[in-house]
């Protein structure tokens, strides 16, 4: 399984950015894809998920600035952010989980300046 992930840069705050996230390879049809940050000196957080039925589940932090997206025909996975804030500056991993086995991305920086 890869996961090739893109669309991070530099916005200032309030502005928005759309990141976009490929699988590919073996996958199967049940899984969970999303989205995961890490800012400098704190741990790797959960942003966003959604399962191939379409349930979502958001960190509180993004809840109403974020919507994450699927299309399970191309295995693909959509983060659009919106009223960005500079506390949202991290690099942001894509993930896939199926079988229980965590698969990630190389990860995609966004930087928010105030």
């Amino acid at each position: 399984v890869q996961l090739q992930a893109s669309g991070g840069g530099m916005v200032q705050a309030g502005g928005s950015l759309r990141l976009s996230c490929a699988a590919s390879g073996s996958i199967v049809r049940i899984n969970v894809m999303g989205w995961h940050r890490q800012a400098p000196g704190k741990q790797r957080e959960l942003v966003a998920r959604i399962t191939s039925a379409g349930s979502t589940n958001y960190a509180d932090s993004v809840k109403g600035r974020f919507t994450i997206s699927k299309d399970n025909v191309k295995n693909t996975v959509y983060l659009q952010m919106n009223s960005l804030k500079p506390e949202d500056t991290a690099v942001y991993y894509c993930n896939l989980r199926q079988y229980g086995r965590d698969y990630w991305g190389k990860g995609t920086q966004v930087t928010v300046s105030s």
